[in-house]
């Protein structure tokens, strides 16, 4: 990838919930109790706008993973709060969670979690499926060419390639249209060619479509697909790259020690 160089930027700007597709302000997660307790996540603010393409990068137990999962609400914060658009989901009960996370959140994560016995078609649809929804047909025609996965509607996973597989994923997590797709290392099971696919792939979808992603990554490369790269380290903000390319994000990483 090309792109002017960026240096890390200091993370400390306040949220702005007006523009926010996903935020967080005090965020915490402590693992554990007394001597036992570990802190993931430590007074974490966050802000993503809409329409935006944001990976989350840090060293090993950073808080990265951590972080996506509260911020989609597959794990639950110790204290803090978090919001998806206007919806703060901290606090939710699980059914309001679970109803939040099917409307209005995608997830494409690294072990693809396509169902063996079904079809690419009945994977793709399957979250609209269980919301008794039917794919809007012109936009499911555009997801499924854009993917390349035409010929592959009536295959089921053990058919497919590993990165046909992750384009199954990520056709079921464009195809409701969320406000939100977070991936957790989306490529990090697939080879180079494959992994560029789909974070090209992603990349055109908030280009061209307007979607927002957040993905967590170790990989420069991958990173250097979003347009701003937010740093962790020991479960804090330690700063921001913006028009990130490899290197830039290598630099990054190195200053922290990652």
């Amino acid at each position: 990838m090309t792109g002017p160089t960026a240096a890390a930027r200091p993370a400390g700007s306040r949220p702005d919930a007006t523009t926010a597709a996903v935020r967080a302000e005090g965020l915490t997660k402590v693992h554990g109790r007394g001597d036992a307790a570990v802190t993931a996540l430590d007074g974490v603010d966050v802000c993503v706008g809409r329409g935006t393409f944001t990976a989350v990068m840090g060293p090993s137990g950073s808080g990265k993973s951590t972080l996506l999962h509260c911020l989609a609400g597959l794990d639950t914060a110790t204290s803090g709060r978090a919001w998806v658009g206007s919806t703060e989901i901290t606090g939710l009960r699980e059914k309001q969670l679970t109803r939040l996370r099917r409307d209005r959140i995608g997830f494409v994560f690294q072990s693809f979690n396509l169902v063996p016995v079904l079809t690419a078609h009945e994977n793709a649809v399957l979250p609209l499926a269980l919301a008794g929804r039917q794919p809007d047909p012109a936009w499911f025609d555009e997801v499924v060419g854009r993917l390349g996965l035409g010929q592959r509607l009536h295959h089921r996973p053990s058919e497919m390639s590993g990165g046909q597989q992750q384009r199954v994923a990520v056709a079921r997590a464009l195809l409701p249209r969320p406000d939100v797709v977070f991936a957790d290392e989306p490529t990090g099971n697939l080879d180079s060619r494959a992994g560029a696919e789909v974070l090209s792939l992603l990349r055109s979808a908030v280009r061209e479509t307007g979607q927002t992603v957040v993905m967590v990554t170790h990989d420069p490369v991958a990173a250097s697909y979003a347009e701003r790269v937010v740093l962790l380290a020991d479960g804090r903000l330690a700063g921001e790259v913006h028009a990130p390319t490899a290197e830039s994000v290598l630099s990054a990483l190195a200053a922290l020690g990652g």
